[in-house]
């Protein structure tokens, strides 16, 4: 199945550069970077200019990740592609910049994965395995009237390639 949209967690360190988002779909709400994949694009070319338009940062390489998929009120059915991507502990990018698509801001990972931290996207059920697992992942999402009531994760081939 082909996705319209992708991801990206950009890493430093013990910290990720975390957009929060002033426009719906997920106004307020802490998540990566990423969004929609132009024609012609493939999703890895996609979340490259996607993450210079919204950071400003050339990224060399974003390492593929799997797929976060998800249903909503057993109807509509979407995805994105995801990736990671990783900065030497010395790359200077100073936070918190207030930009078009909200304000970005490098978060310690143990706060992005607190439990009691509400002010996150649904990062909180896959980011883990994201950073501590070389696998890839669907990570598969079912909501219903806004809240998920269901998560897991399925382990992909290697051989699955984007497309």
């Amino acid at each position: 199945m082909q996705y319209k949209y992708t991801i990206c967690f950009i890493k430093r360190g013990h910290q990720l550069l975390m957009l929060n988002r002033e426009k719906p779909e997920w106004m307020g709400v802490w998540n990566g970077v990423g969004g929609k994949i132009e024609k012609g694009e493939t999703p890895e070319e996609a979340i490259i200019r996607e993450i210079k338009e919204e950071t400003g940062i050339d990224i060399g390489h974003v390492a593929y990740k799997g797929t976060v998929t998800w249903s909503v009120n057993e109807s509509y059915i979407g995805g994105m592609y995801a990736f990671v991507a990783e900065l030497p502990e010395t790359y200077e990018y100073h936070t918190p910049i207030k930009t078009q698509e909200g304000i970005l801001d490098w978060k310690d990972i143990s706060w992005i994965l607190h439990p009691e931290n509400v002010g996150m996207a649904n990062v909180k059920f896959f980011l883990h395995k994201m950073l501590d697992d070389y696998r890839i992942y669907d990570h598969q999402f079912i909501y219903i009237d806004g809240e998920v009531v269901d998560f897991h994760s399925e382990r992909l081939d290697t051989s699955t390639v984007l497309h």
